[in-house]
């Protein structure tokens, strides 16, 4: 389960892996990171850069694909991760899950956000008496 911190408030979302996604603040070119989340923690599997320059050089294993630069990443698991939300960038931060509908974070000025793994709640027993 992925549970995002946010605003003072908790989202769970029943998911092992999501993609993280934003525009530029310089070059206006979309950005995209694929994500695996379990107990170990947070994992960068792969990017999409769809351009270069302002501090935005493609790694060196990256392949240009359908207009984006392409590449996998070899990461160890983090804790969580920490989203800027200043609301004075292009856009916020885009959070698509497997078979969710899709979360704008960050849009506007507000606290960090906060991504981590978090454990399912344990499962509630009901016991019938006679």
């Amino acid at each position: 389960m992925i549970c995002i911190l946010t605003a003072g408030k908790t989202i769970a979302i029943a998911a092992s892996a999501f993609t993280l996604a934003w525009t530029h603040s310089v070059e206006k070119t979309r950005w995209e990171e694929h994500w695996r989340a379990g107990p170990e923690g947070l994992t960068v599997i792969e990017g999409r850069i769809e351009g270069s320059g302002a501090g935005m050089e493609p790694p060196e294993n990256s392949r240009l694909l359908d207009g984006a630069y392409v590449y996998e990443l070899h990461r160890t698991p983090i804790p969580e991760l920490v989203l800027a939300a200043s609301g004075g960038t292009v856009s916020g931060w885009t959070f698509c899950a497997k078979g969710r509908p899709c979360r704008n974070l960050g849009q506007t000025q507000t606290a960090p956000i906060h991504i981590r793994w978090c454990a399912a709640p344990a499962a509630y027993s009901v016991t019938k008496t006679p």
